[in-house]
């Protein structure tokens, strides 16, 4: 019996010994780990924003061009349900009465009537969909202002789009993969059925010193993404020396994408 108890006194002296040692031997593991080091060609900014010259999208001859949508669902694996309901966007066009309800009225330019609009996240200031989602699996970026979606920690519960107040997040009703009609980016992860997507400011390319995909692939160079808190960047200078318009602005968010009309 003594021999017994004292096996077990010594056995459980052993796990207090080692209950103790756990914070330093993370520490060491922590200190063994690899860091990652960021890529130096990456596109930093501290509060990324877009601004949209409509007029050149208007431009005769070039109305009805999707080059800008096409690029991003190409890149970004965006499948074409063929259903309005359950469509997914990242990037779209709508007339101007439903993209502006607050300023659409009938003494507006006669020109600006049904004119459609290049759609996307407005990555706001204050994102009333990061406040709602119970997982943040929706996040903002501290270091760029980004908002962000995690697909993994998205749980489909749409708080988050109830929350957009500009129908910028789109929902999988159905299994994604089979519906991406061109050719897969194997760079880019497939969604799952349940799961909440939306334009990311294509922060994979800018982490490799890349444009968005769509400013990339807009030929009449309408689409002007940069840093907004940079004085010298090409989207300040733009919103220095034109009158710009922005979304639902009364609401408070912030949109940080601009159209200049």
């Amino acid at each position: 019996m003594e021999t017994s108890r004292r096996s077990f006194l010594k056995a459980g002296g052993l796990c207090t010994l080692g209950l103790a040692s756990l914070p330093a031997a993370d520490a060491l593991a922590q200190a063994a780990l690899p860091k990652v080091m960021a890529n130096p060609t990456a596109l930093v900014g501290k509060k990324w924003g877009m601004v949209i010259d409509m007029k050149k999208c208007w431009e005769k001859g070039k109305e009805g061009c999707k080059d800008c949508v096409n690029a991003c669902h190409v890149t970004h694996n965006v499948p074409d349900i063929g259903n309005v309901k359950e469509e997914i966007k990242w990037i779209w066009q709508d007339e101007y009465e439903h993209a502006f309800p607050g300023q659409a009225t009938h003494y507006n330019e006669e020109f600006i009537h049904g004119k459609k609009f290049i759609l996307l996240c407005n990555h706001c200031t204050n994102p009333p969909c990061v406040r709602v989602c119970p997982t943040k699996a929706t996040f903002k970026r501290k270091e760029d202002g980004i908002v962000m979606m995690d697909f993994h920690r998205c749980i489909g519960c749409r708080f988050c789009m109830a929350g957009c107040p500009y129908a910028s997040r789109s929902f999988n009703f159905k299994e994604p993969r089979p519906f991406i009609k061109t050719e897969l980016n194997q760079t880019f992860p497939t969604r799952e059925r349940g799961v909440v997507e939306k334009c990311s400011f294509c922060e994979e390319r800018l982490a490799k010193g890349q444009i968005p995909a769509c400013v990339e692939a807009c030929k009449p160079g309408a689409l002007v993404f940069g840093d907004l808190e940079d004085p010298k960047s090409e989207v300040r200078k733009l919103l220095a020396s034109h009158y710009t318009i922005q979304r639902k602005l009364e609401l408070g968010t912030g949109p940080n994408i601009f159209y200049i009309v």
